[in-house]
C-alpha cells in the first residue's frame, strides 16, 4: 500500500458519498462506503509505519557513519579537510582548526592545520590534534577569547602597520606639492592676465575654442583667416656714381 492507493480510495469515497447525497437509503452504496472508509484507514496506518521504519533506519545509519568517523580520527586516522582541535605552540592551549594537507611518513604523520579565524598554519603531529568533542560549539568571536598571538606574529603585525602608515605619509605629501604646484601656477597665470599675457586655457583664450569664422577647425591656431601677405621681391639696382669713396 502506497500513497497512491490511498488517493484512489479517497477519490471513490468522494464519490460514493455524492451518490448517496442523491440515495440516501441505498444499503449498497452504505455498505461500500464502510469499506472504503476501513480501507483508508488501513492505508494511512501502513504508510505512517513504512515512513517510520525508514526514518529509524537512516537514523541508525547516520549514527553509524558518526561512529565511524570518530572512530577513526581517535585512532589517528585523518584526512585533509577534517575539523579537529589542534594544541596552539604560542600558549599550549586546544583551538578549533581544520587540517589542510597530511605528510610524514606512514608511521610519523605531520599535519598542516589552520586555526579558525586565521589564515597562518602551523605543523603539528598526531599528539597535537584530536577530534572535537560531540555537539561542540566554538567560542564566539570575541575580543576576550581570541588566540594569543606569537611574538613573531606581533612583529610582523607591527612591520605592517608601519609600512602602511608610510604608504599613507607618502600619499599624502605628493597630495599637498601637487596642490602646492596647482597653487603656484593659479598665482603666475593671474599675474601674467594682469599683465596683459594671456595664457591658453587659462585666461579663456583656450585653442580648442570654437572659431568665429565658420570656416575655422578647432585646435588649430589662426584656423578660417586668409593666408598672410607676402611683400613681392624685386631685384636690387646698383647706382654708378662718381664719388670714388662710395
Amino acid at each position: 500500500m502506497d500513497k497512491t492507493d490511498l488517493e484512489t480510495y479517497q477519490v471513490q469515497l468522494s464519490q460514493v458519498e455524492l451518490a448517496l447525497s442523491a440515495d440516501p437509503e441505498n444499503t449498497e452504496l452504505i455498505s461500500l462506503r464502510s469499506e472504503l472508509k476501513e480501507l483508508i484507514e488501513l492505508t494511512q496506518a501502513a504508510i505512517a509505519q513504512q515512513e517510520a521504519a525508514a526514518s529509524s533506519s537512516k537514523a541508525e545509519a547516520s549514527k553509524k557513519a558518526a561512529g565511524a568517523a570518530t572512530a577513526s580520527s581517535s585512532c589517528g586516522v585523518w584526512a585533509a579537510g577534517d575539523e579537529c582541535l589542534a594544541k596552539y605552540s604560542g600558549d599550549g592551549q586546544w583551538y578549533p582548526a581544520r587540517i589542510a594537507s597530511v605528510g610524514g611518513s606512514a608511521d610519523n604523520r605531520v599535519y598542516s592545520i589552520v586555526f579558525k579565524g586565521y589564515n597562518d598554519t602551523e605543523l603539528v603531529n598526531a599528539a597535537q590534534i584530536k577530534p572535537l568533542p560531540q555537539n561542540y560549539q566554538g567560542p564566539a568571536p570575541s575580543a576576550s577569547n581570541k588566540r594569543k598571538l606569537s611574538k613573531a606574529e606581533e612583529e610582523e603585525r607591527e612591520k605592517k602597520k608601519k609600512k602602511n602608515e608610510k604608504k599613507l605619509e607618502a600619499k599624502a605629501a605628493k597630495a599637498k606639492e601637487q596642490q602646492e604646484k596647482q597653487q603656484s601656477w593659479q598665482k603666475f597665470a593671474k599675474k601674467s592676465e594682469k599683465k596683459g599675457i594671456h595664457i591658453a586655457g587659462v585666461t579663456g583664450t583656450s585653442i580648442f575654442k570654437t572659431p568665429d569664422n565658420p570656416l575655422g577647425k578647432v585646435g588649430v591656431t589662426g584656423s578660417g583667416k586668409g593666408m598672410t601677405g607676402v611683400a613681392p621681391r624685386t631685384k636690387h639696382k646698383f647706382e654708378i656714381t662718381d664719388d670714388p669713396n662710395a
